[in-house]
């Protein structure tokens, strides 16, 4: 047998793997959040229900009674049961993730973007069958923290996502790439939207374990896409070691080293923005269903289904809107305009005791997902295109505390505040969003015409 005839210390190129098709990422993006819309609203109702019928509360089971009893004790620490449960959660997967999703985001940068996208698939295919055990064995519910903290060791959501958003920056132009990020999200929005509406409805029919073996089957279709379907974007992977320092100092140089193409600052602050904005977003879904399900709202599971359906559909909303504004206004203006309607909605949802409130809240926030895919297009134009998965695994990371600071302040204050103004965590986060407003709006007026680093346009 020939030996290799690469030099020594210089990385192999990997061998391509055999694929049934050059398929796009967004059906994986698509598939992954359809399975966790699925499962999300369902784990907190399902916890809700658990602590329920644990303190012997039945105030959930017509929304005549949950309304009767708005002062109840027992209401009150089933809410804030189930506000720890789902902090710890998301706390789990967060000190599990924070150290594998920038390792093998920078990984990716090398070996290419298919390895990751599997082991992301893989954490939540292992995710979603714990999560199913636990509902349909009704075993006791640590077991989702062990689900959750599973799928982070694998790359979590967040891997996905920064694998997803590193091909699209792989192979479009620095024209094309706004529009072509929030086109990813919005295949998020339309996957949240219809798990949102078919989960209600379906756990009002038949209870909670059919959804979760829905979510479990299409993980499997998804992992099995993404190892034999996908079309790799990195155009010449080489195979490279996983455990070694150099993936997260890859990431850290991105902030610390100085090079004439980019701005440390502009890098720095935008991640900042992106920060508070996941933040608030998290914070507040977290909550939105608790909130909802407990007086004086009182929502039954379909009415959480159009609930969580509508706070889907900004992402679909969010896309027009930008299309629309991006041909007489800068993408930052734009981001602008997302904010300011995210501030309204978050201070609706603050005051809202009836349901055509809550549901005009969800309205004012047709355009507030137009803000992060802004953000990382502007952040993608900062680095070369070798640094592109070390960049948006840090976003990942970035991603990731956000849902952390979210939980830990959000999940911590809506019971904390529930005898004075339940609202409140709402009105905390509308005020959050004017740091991200005054950071992008200051970063446009001091270098408007900042020229970062061009990349070649794509064919």
């Amino acid at each position: 047998m020939e030996e290799d005839a690469t030099p020594p210390g210089k990385p192999r190129a990997r061998p391509a793997v055999a694929v049934l098709c050059r398929g796009p990422v967004e059906p994986l993006v698509f598939l992954g959040n359809f399975a966790l819309v699925l499962q999300g609203p369902l784990t907190t109702q399902y916890l809700w229900h658990r602590f329920s019928a644990d303190l012997g509360y039945n105030g959930t089971r017509d929304r005549e009674s949950c309304s009767n009893h708005s002062v109840d004790p027992t209401m009150q620490e089933v809410e804030t049961l189930t506000s720890h449960w789902t902090l710890y959660m998301n706390v789990g997967g967060f000190l599990v993730g924070l150290f594998t999703s920038t390792l093998l985001g920078a990984w990716s940068d090398r070996v290419g973007r298919r390895p990751l996208l599997v082991l992301a698939s893989l954490g939540l295919l292992v995710q979603a069958l714990v999560s199913t055990f636990v509902v349909q064995l009704e075993l006791h519910v640590g077991y989702f923290v062990l689900g959750r903290i599973l799928c982070a060791l694998l790359g979590d959501f967040n891997g996905l996502l920064a694998a997803s958003f590193a091909s699209v920056a792989d192979v479009s132009s620095s024209h094309s790439r706004t529009f072509r990020m929030a086109l990813l999200e919005a295949c998020i929005g339309v996957a949240g939207t219809l798990a949102s509406l078919l989960g209600g409805h379906w756990l009002r029919a038949q209870g909670y374990a059919n959804p979760f073996w829905l979510a479990l089957a299409l993980l499997i279709v998804m992992t099995l896409y993404a190892a034999f379907c996908f079309g790799e974007t990195v155009k010449e992977p080489k195979s490279t070691r996983l455990f070694t320092l150099c993936h997260h100092r890859a990431i850290v140089q991105l902030y610390v080293a100085p090079a004439p193409e980019k701005s440390r600052k502009h890098l720095a602050l935008y991640s900042l923005a992106i920060f508070v904005v996941v933040t608030v977003h998290f914070g507040a879904q977290d909550i939105l269903t608790i909130y909802e399900m407990s007086s004086p709202l009182c929502w039954d599971s379909k009415l959480i289904g159009y609930g969580s359906a509508a706070q889907h559909l900004p992402y679909l909303t969010s896309l027009l809107g930008l299309r629309l504004l991006q041909y007489c206004l800068a993408d930052a203006w734009v981001a602008e305009i997302g904010l300011a309607f995210n501030i309204l909605g978050m201070v609706v949802f603050a005051f809202a005791t009836i349901t055509p409130l809550m549901f005009t809240g969800y309205g004012l926030l047709f355009l507030s997902l137009v803000i992060t895919p802004i953000i990382r297009a502007k952040l993608s134009k900062l680095v070369s295109k070798s640094e592109l998965g070390a960049l948006f695994s840090a976003v990942a990371c970035v991603n990731s505390l956000g849902m952390l600071v979210a939980s830990g302040i959000f999940n911590s204050l809506y019971p904390a505040t529930l005898n004075f103004m339940k609202g409140f965590p709402f009105l905390l986060g509308a005020g959050l969003l004017f740091i991200p407003a005054i950071l992008i709006g200051t970063l446009e007026k001091i270098d408007p015409h900042l020229e970062f680093q061009q990349f070649p346009e794509s064919p």
